[in-house]
């Protein structure tokens, strides 16, 4: 399960896990608070925040070429570009600094952090380990945009990102530019654009809006891939092999950035 739908809201189940850490870190430091007159909470924030700041720094040098054009996309963290070991580390050697003068502090400190990163990484081991096996495409045709309909499945025979999107959806219509990008750069690499529930007019009429000229840009009028993969939100790109097995999904907003990251996993 990798997104938990809350009303009309879909998160990813790694951010639901990031939030629980830090909620379980914080209820035990005010817990030492209560108790033990012992507040760990403020040095908390502050490693969370260092935490954070160096999990983007991170991944932001590693694709600064894509980031060089558009600096500003680099305060833009809603792609889920962040390096977690290097967060963390940088978040514990904060925590080690912040205590070295305050001995009281330290044990409080440890097990607040140590509970808020069982919760964290138990959880995603955990996602990892009962995962269901990797799922093949869906046998199910889709049309092009001048009517005619094609096998989902002729797409394949090289690593494949296939794209669920809608025009009313702000997201998917952010990320577009990237994928539109990154399709010209990597001709190694499919790109399948499934807009889901809507007419072939719809479509052409955004993409002429939005001066984007893409490939391989179908429609799935009854949204047969969504209810096929479980794609419950949009924008959700699917990331296959070539054999056509899937690796792994992203759901929601996809940068240049992460979408290389992703492209780098999928050809390891």
């Amino acid at each position: 399960m990798d997104v938990v739908t809350l009303g009309p809201f879909v998160l990813p189940t790694a951010v639901l896990l990031v939030l629980g850490g830090i909620l379980a870190a914080n209820l035990l430091a005010d817990w030492f608070r209560r108790r033990r007159d012992t507040d760990p909470g403020p040095v908390i924030w502050k490693m969370l925040l260092a935490g954070f700041v160096a999990a983007r720094a991170v991944f932001i040098l590693r694709h600064h070429d894509l980031f060089a054009d558009r600096p500003w996309t680099m305060l833009d963290f809603r792609d889920g570009g962040f390096d977690a070991t290097a967060g963390l580390l940088v978040a514990c050697v904060v925590g080690a600094e912040l205590t070295r003068r305050e001995p009281a502090l330290r044990r409080p400190l440890l097990v607040s952090s140590l509970s808020g990163i069982a919760i964290w990484l138990g959880g995603t081991l955990a996602l990892q380990a009962f995962a269901p096996p990797h799922a093949p495409m869906p046998e199910l045709s889709v049309r092009r945009l001048d009517g005619a309909e094609v096998p989902l499945r002729s797409f394949q025979g090289k690593p494949l990102v296939v794209n669920l999107w809608a025009t009313w959806c702000p997201p998917c219509r952010r990320e577009m530019p990237a994928l539109a990008a990154m399709q010209r750069k990597r001709p190694d690499v499919g790109f399948v654009f499934v807009n889901q529930r809507e007419s072939a007019a719809t479509v052409q009429a955004f993409l002429a809006a939005q001066g984007l000229r893409m490939e391989n840009v179908v429609i799935d009028p009854a949204g047969q891939l969504g209810a096929r993969t479980g794609s419950v939100g949009f924008p959700t790109t699917l990331f296959y092999d070539p054999r056509g097995v899937l690796r792994f999904r992203h759901v929601g907003e996809l940068s240049e950035a992460t979408l290389a990251e992703k492209l780098g996993a999928l050809g390891r």
